[in-house]
């Protein structure tokens, strides 16, 4: 499983001189992350591999979280994420962007913008009620359950409530070009988070996308 850690920069558009496309891209500062331990089935019953990312000054790390990276031969690094799959890479080594390819098939993962709180039409798409003749439910939910039987409201009823705001994984994007020099992964199309926001970039594993 080759996966990596990085930060959205936000979204351009690349503009192919030879068949005059424009392409919508999504640029992604991912790495340099050392793997902080790899995670085998035999020894923790699961395979993973932790890495870190987002270098920082020792003053902004508590003394646990220092004393952890120095066990590991790592340097002072805000963030630590991850990757669940078989791997072979090993303690020590750095992935970079090196490690995808143009065209490869990737999924990522991110907390998505939050929206605050919003109501049912917003939040659920839900359609309004009559706007005339004098109707005081043009954006309110409706009925959310009967009284008599069951006398109470099940749960995952779609109500109103904060919107946003929670881990969404995009899948079935693609590779379009990456930059060692300056550790950019540029992928295919929008990913979730807002700009600045960690995200995670792995492979797809199932077919899909273009």
């Amino acid at each position: 499983m080759k996966g990596i850690v990085g930060k959205k920069l936000g979204m351009t558009q690349v503009f192919d001189e030879e068949t005059g496309t424009v392409t919508p891209v999504t640029v992604i500062q991912a790495g340099p992350c050392p793997v902080v331990a790899v995670r085998t089935r035999d020894e923790d019953g699961y395979d993973a591999v932790q890495l870190a990312f987002d270098e920082v000054p020792e003053r902004k790390l508590t003394k646990p979280k220092l004393g952890y990276l120095a066990k590991h031969e790592v340097g002072p690094h805000r963030r630590l994420l991850e990757i669940r799959g078989a791997s072979e890479l090993t303690p020590g080594e750095t992935v970079t962007v090196e490690s995808f390819e143009p065209g490869d098939r990737v999924k990522v993962s991110g907390v998505s913008i939050g929206k605050g709180f919003a109501g049912t039409i917003k939040r659920h798409n839900f359609s309004s009620g009559p706007k005339t003749h004098g109707s005081r439910n043009i954006r309110a939910p409706g009925s959310i359950g009967a009284s008599a039987t069951p006398s109470r409201v099940f749960k995952g009823m779609r109500m109103a409530g904060h919107m946003g705001a929670k881990r969404i994984t995009q899948v079935g994007l693609r590779v379009h070009s990456i930059d060692p020099e300056q550790n950019l992964l540029l992928v295919k199309g929008a990913v979730p988070g807002p700009k600045n926001g960690l995200v995670e970039v792995r492979e797809e594993a199932r077919g899909g996308g273009s």
